[in-house]
């Protein structure tokens, strides 16, 4: 099964590259973990099963997760061996997708030999105060306007949570 985007019948486990290796390593036992957890508690809602994305897990369910659900699969996920579970962010839902587009950074860095990177665009994006609420998806997408300008302009894909 094939999703573009992501819906309401997803949630989204920020987590960080060390954990997601770990925790896809035995994916189809957590998905039984979870089940079994979300049936114990007489929920409705069952994991169909779990995907990786550059930042983050998706677990995909059968129904939209009430809070009960989230925490009941937060407390699934926080408790797996071989997980930092201080890495780990707290279960959401997707609220809306949304874009941005930044115009006017510098393409090239200070030295003016090599071009601006995705860390540098992630710093920018994380001192910014209007993404406080905000998970970054997707790696933004850098473009230069010009070959003769140093001027880029990067596309953010965002799900506001």
């Amino acid at each position: 099964m094939t999703i573009k985007d992501l819906s309401r019948k997803q949630i989204i486990v920020s987590i960080n590259n060390d954990n997601k290796k770990n925790f896809m390593k035995e994916s189809s036992s957590h998905v039984t973990n979870m089940n079994s957890t979300l049936k114990n508690i007489k929920s409705d809602v069952m994991v169909d099963f779990v995907q990786v994305n550059p930042r983050s897990i998706i677990i995909v369910t059968n129904k939209v997760a009430s809070s009960l659900d989230l925490q009941t699969i937060e407390n699934c996920v926080k408790n797996t061996n071989y997980i930092n579970t201080e890495r780990v962010n707290i279960l959401r839902l997707p609220q809306s997708k949304s874009y941005l587009k930044i115009i006017g950074i510098l393409y090239l860095q200070e030295d003016m030999l090599t071009s601006i990177t995705l860390s540098v665009v992630e710093e920018i994006i994380k001192r910014n105060h209007i993404f406080n609420n905000v998970i970054l998806v997707l790696k933004p997408h850098i473009i230069k306007i010009s070959p003769k300008l140093d001027i880029a302009i990067i596309w953010v894909d965002i799900w506001n949570v």
